[in-house]
């Protein structure tokens, strides 16, 4: 098997994207409008810094060859912000599934030590990751499925667009009355 690599799924990236620029693009004019203590300058400083954040959240990457799979961000990306781990498909003892608080199923690889590494399910082709995983390790994944369906996803993406309109109207007034 020659190296793979599984990107964030570029509809949850532009989603999530979308959304945040949605809910906080609004806030440096409307500071403005209502002669807020905050100054507009010092919000959009904070929206820049949170959506970078948000985008090198959103560049996490699983590359999987012959010998592990690892999953990293960019160099970009700060450390202590990211965790990247790296393991060996003969280290790998077993894939187990988790419920989370909301219900949902993930999915961790165990290693012979009982660790455990969270299997990122937002990826571009997760089930040609599944898939892979399978290849390498012969554990069955047959019931692995995605945390989230893509119609979820396009569902908040067109709200999100409706969003987008509201936050359009609310600058054109916030501008137009100031």
């Amino acid at each position: 098997m020659t190296d793979r690599i599984f990107y964030i799924s570029p509809l949850i990236r532009i989603t999530l994207s979308l959304l945040y620029i949605s809910l906080l693009i609004p806030l440096p004019f409307l500071a403005t409008f209502t002669h807020a203590t905050v100054p507009s300058w010092l919000l959009w400083v904070g929206i820049g810094l949170g959506f970078t954040a948000l985008q090198g959240a959103l560049s996490q990457r699983v590359v999987v060859d012959d010998l592990q799979i690892a999953v990293n961000y960019p160099a970009w990306v700060p450390t202590f912000v990211t965790k990247s781990w790296t393991l060996a498909w003969s280290d790998v003892k077993e894939l187990k599934m988790r419920t989370t608080g909301q219900g949902g199923l993930v999915y961790y690889l165990i290693d012979r030590s009982g660790a455990g590494f969270l299997l990122p399910m937002r990826v571009a082709g997760f089930n040609r990751l599944v898939q892979l995983i399978q290849q390498a390790t012969s554990i069955d994944t047959t019931d692995v499925y995605p945390l989230a369906q893509p119609w979820m996803y396009f569902a908040l993406l067109v709200l999100t667009g409706f969003l987008l309109l509201t936050d359009t109207w609310t600058i054109w007034t916030a501008i137009d009355l100031g």
